[in-house]
């Protein structure tokens, strides 16, 4: 592999936040969550991105 990391899916990053599939939707709908892409009918996701976006809900909170 070239030092780039593989592309989540909707299940991947649902599973990494341990929150339901049907949440991470809803917050796309509310534009709340970590960005994610529309490639085609699929949305996908940075992995990097979805970690950042953790970071930053623990700098909200302090």
């Amino acid at each position: 592999m070239n030092g780039i990391e593989k592309l989540w899916g909707v299940k991947e990053v649902a599973e990494y936040l341990g929150i339901p599939v049907q949440t991470l939707y809803r917050w796309r709908c509310q534009g709340y969550g970590p960005r994610g892409r529309r490639m085609g009918k699929h949305v996908r996701y940075i992995p990097e991105d979805v970690r950042e976006w953790v970071v930053s809900l623990q700098d909200e909170a302090a």
